[in-house]
C-alpha cells in the first residue's frame, strides 16, 4: 500500500476513535481490520496508536494554533486530520512538513466541508511553526 492510502486509512481509524469514545483504540483497530478488512501497515499502526499515546501534547499544539476558534466547534473529520498531520509533524522527522500539511489539506478537501481546508492549512502551518519545523 502506498503512503497516501495508508494515511487515509489512519485518518479513518482516527475519525472512528473521535466518534466512538466508548471503544478502546485496540477495539476500533481490530474491528476495522477484521470486519471491514481495512488495510493496515506499520505506518497506519504507528500513527493511529501514536496519536492515542500522545493525544494530550498533540491537542495542546493544535489548540495553541486555533486562532479564535473554539476547539468544540471542530468537526470530527477536521479533528482527526489535524491530529494525524500534527503527529507526523511532531514524531515523524522523515516526512517533510510540507508533505504532512499538504496531505492534511487533501484529506480535508475529500472528507470535510469544502471550505474547511483553509482552516486545516492555517492550523497545520501554525503547528509546524510552533514546533520549529517551518
Amino acid at each position: 500500500m502506498n503512503r497516501k492510502t495508508a494515511r487515509e486509512n489512519a485518518f479513518i481509524l482516527l475519525f472512528e476513535q473521535a466518534c466512538k469514545t466508548d471503544e478502546t483504540a485496540e477495539e476500533i483497530f481490530e474491528k476495522a481490520v477484521s470486519c471491514r478488512e481495512l488495510e493496515c501497515d506499520e505506518y497506519v499502526k504507528r500513527v493511529f496508536f501514536g496519536v492515542r499515546e500522545n493525544l494530550t501534547v498533540i491537542d495542546d499544539a493544535i489548540e495553541k494554533n486555533l486562532q479564535g476558534w473554539n476547539k468544540k466547534r471542530i468537526s470530527f473529520a477536521s479533528k482527526a486530520i489535524l491530529r494525524l498531520a500534527s503527529y507526523e509533524l511532531m514524531f515523524m522527522d522523515d516526512i517533510p512538513p510540507k508533505v504532512s500539511i499538504n496531505e492534511g489539506i487533501e484529506l480535508s478537501k475529500k472528507y470535510d466541508d469544502e471550505k474547511t481546508y483553509t482552516f486545516v492549512n492555517g492550523v497545520l502551518n501554525g503547528v509546524a511553526e510552533y514546533l520549529g519545523r517551518k
